[in-house]
């Protein structure tokens, strides 16, 4: 099969399409043929060396998530899935390739008003705004959030959840274009951080009082001023270190608001867990997906062959969503 490989250590220029071993399914494993799979973030830092797969993943084989047919089950796969099914997930490692063998209670349906382009924007983004949203930062219907990097994938998942729940929006991008289109899936308020101070927003749009929870797709340097527009006993979920890896932190700022700091990620999380995210996903999420509550927002689709522009669209931060590359026929 064919399939995007890091060929050294580098930037986007070093992925090269080869062809690669078909993984088969064995046990309670499926067989799936990609159709379409999202681009992330972390396939170009894994190419640089700074994020590897986990155990059991390619370490060379970048790629989070997926959305094609079922090829073939496993003898220990028991569940429902079948042969002809349309499934979408995520995995460690491998999804950029045309065939990925996954646990069968890694997979769930896609519903029918997504075709392979959009199905593809879902996996990685939804799973992981719904866990910061539900699961890290307990976000209560009617509470105000922040959240940062807006126009991303993740952002502008967890915008359009945060929407589904009648919460407040706050969102911040460094470009008044993102932030425009932002206001189409919800966003209440848009925040330039290019031009205004984002605590001071918040906080004059609060009387002083600052948001209950914030999720923080940029890292290190935005950590003292999340704490500034944050509310007392609120909840800062980092989710992404897009701005960097390191901060100073004041400690005092933490107590004094009785505030919590969780990070969070999906891919080094062990299976089970991952599994129980993928069902409050598909119990939660999927229905609102086949209301049009929210949608995948697809940025660009670009054939597997041209992978290099592909990674190198996704790291200009040009783009509003999601990019995805496509298997073809």
């Amino acid at each position: 099969m064919r399939a995007v490989v890091i060929t050294r250590p580098g930037g986007p220029e070093v992925l090269e399409v080869r062809e690669v071993p078909r993984p088969e399914a064995r046990g309670d494993r499926v067989l799936v043929r990609v159709r379409a799979s999202g681009l992330n973030r972390a396939d170009t830092l894994q190419a640089r060396g700074m994020y590897p797969a986990p155990p059991g993943s390619p370490p060379d084989v970048p790629g989070l998530e997926f959305a094609g047919e079922v090829e073939n089950k496993g003898p220990d796969a028991i569940g429902s899935i079948r042969p002809g099914d349309r499934v979408f997930g995520i995995v460690g490692g491998g999804g950029l390739a045309e065939y990925v063998s996954v646990p069968e209670r890694m997979l769930v349906r896609i519903p029918a008003n997504l075709d392979w382009a959009e199905a593809a924007a879902v996996p990685e983004v939804f799973l992981t705004a719904f866990d910061a949203i539900d699961l890290q930062a307990e976000l209560r219907p009617g509470e105000a959030v922040l959240i940062h990097a807006v126009g991303g994938g993740v952002g502008s998942a967890a915008l359009q959840i945060a929407r589904a729940m009648g919460c407040p929006t706050f969102g911040t991008a460094r470009t008044a274009s993102k932030l425009e289109r932002a206001g189409a899936y919800g966003l209440d308020v848009g925040i330039d951080t290019s031009t205004e101070e984002f605590p001071k927003v918040i906080l004059d749009r609060t009387g002083g009082e600052g948001v209950p929870a914030i999720i923080d797709h940029v890292g290190g340097p935005y950590l003292s001023a999340n704490l500034d527009a944050l509310a007392t006993k609120g909840r800062l979920v980092v989710v992404g270190l897009l701005g960097g890896r390191k901060a100073e932190l004041d400690l005092s700022q933490l107590l004094a608001k009785r505030a919590r700091l969780v990070g969070t990620t999906l891919r080094a999380r062990p299976i089970e867990e991952k599994i129980a995210a993928t069902r409050r996903f598909a119990d939660r999420v999927v229905p609102w997906l086949e209301r049009r509550t929210v949608m995948p927002v697809v940025d660009r689709a670009f054939p597997l062959d041209e992978v290099v522009a592909a990674a190198s669209h996704m790291e200009s931060n040009r783009g509003f969503g999601k990019v995805v590359l496509m298997m073809g026929d």
